[in-house]
This record gives structure tokens, C-alpha cells and sequence, in this order.
């Protein structure tokens, strides 16, 4: 079965919101009919513990950590998931940003 649509799901701190917004915008991710720049935020807390390899935006290396972030979420073409997930790398401030793609079996578009 193909997709035509995917939900991306972005999660990112606050402070870094309208830079991801503007980077889904830049490739139009959340374009719906007659509408453009379409996503929903939510407010989340994220927790993680970096290991001794990694070089975290917050937190030390061996410390569980948490954090308020904003989980966005915004509808795709699935021909453009590739553009917007590398948009979305390119502005986040993560070393390792979670960005799900998934495919929408059916959607009101």
C-alpha cells in the first residue's frame, strides 16, 4: 500500500520552535489545500541520558536528564519526508533530534 501523506512528529525545545516551524514552512510541510504553515504543538517532557560518546545540547554524559519540549506535529507529502527531515536537522539543536515520520493510512485532505 502506498501513502500519499505522513504525520511528522518533531520534538524540540521551546526556544527552537520557530526555527523548525520556518524549516517545515521553507519545504512546505503542513500544506493543507488552501492552507499553508498547518501544525499543532504540544507541550512534553522529554527524558534522556547521554552516553560517554555523546556531546548533549543539555546534561552531562551519565546523567538521566530531563527537559520541557514541544512535541510538533505537522502533515507531509511522502515525497517530501526526505526535505523536511533534513530541514528540520539543519535548525535543530540536538545531537540526536527525534523526528518520526508516519504514514497516514487515511487523512481528511
Amino acid at each position: 500500500m502506498e501513502f500519499l501523506y505522513c504525520k511528522l512528529e518533531i520534538f524540540v525545545p521551546e526556544s527552537h520552535l520557530e526555527a523548525v516551524r520556518e524549516a517545515l514552512r521553507a519545504v512546505d510541510a503542513g500544506h493543507i489545500g488552501r492552507y499553508d504553515s498547518c501544525l499543532s504543538c504540544h507541550p512534553v517532557t522529554g527524558f534522556w541520558r547521554p552516553l560517554d560518546s555523546a556531546s548533549p545540547y543539555l546534561g552531562q554524559a551519565g546523567e538521566l536528564c530531563s527537559a520541557p519540549e514541544v512535541k510538533v506535529e505537522a502533515a507531509c507529502r511522502t515525497e517530501q519526508v526526505d526535505a523536511a527531515i533534513a530541514a528540520v536537522k539543519a535548525v535543530h539543536p540536538y545531537e540526536e533530534p527525534v523526528i518520526n515520520a508516519i504514514p497516514l493510512y487515511r487523512t481528511g485532505l
